[in-house]
């Protein structure tokens, strides 16, 4: 199932409707990068609410997809990971390394305004 990718002004925002399988993850890499260089954008969210479950492949294509939108130029955070999905992660080890994360959409935007910020701030 294709991964929704909403426009709003210089992020995109790809909301993960329901556990995706490997081609669908590969699928929402390509998209997302192919759109990041077509519409110049800046930063990008990726909110994974619905999901219950991060395997090592999800985890591991997460900071795939996050170094392809850095080498495109924009910053991407990770949204919305639940509870239950994160204690399991942690017990099981797994890591999305540089990955920035936040609790929702609203902070994810706020996040991604300061790293933006940030970047330019170091550029100078």
């Amino acid at each position: 199932m294709a991964v929704p990718i909403l426009k709003q002004h210089d992020y995109l925002i790809a909301t993960v409707q329901s556990t995706l399988t490997d081609s669908d993850m590969m699928q929402l890499q390509n998209d997302l990068a192919e759109r990041v260089g077509r519409f110049r954008s800046k930063g990008v969210i990726i909110d994974v609410t619905v999901l219950d479950v991060m395997d090592s492949f999800a985890c591991r294509m997460i900071r795939t997809i996050a170094q392809v939108i850095r080498l495109r130029g924009a910053e991407t955070v990770l949204v919305g990971i639940q509870p239950d999905v994160a204690f399991a992660m942690v017990q099981l080890g797994l890591s999305l390394d540089n990955v920035p994360t936040a609790l929702d959409l609203e902070d994810g935007l706020a996040l991604l305004e300061q790293r933006i910020r940030g970047r330019h701030n170091h550029e100078r």
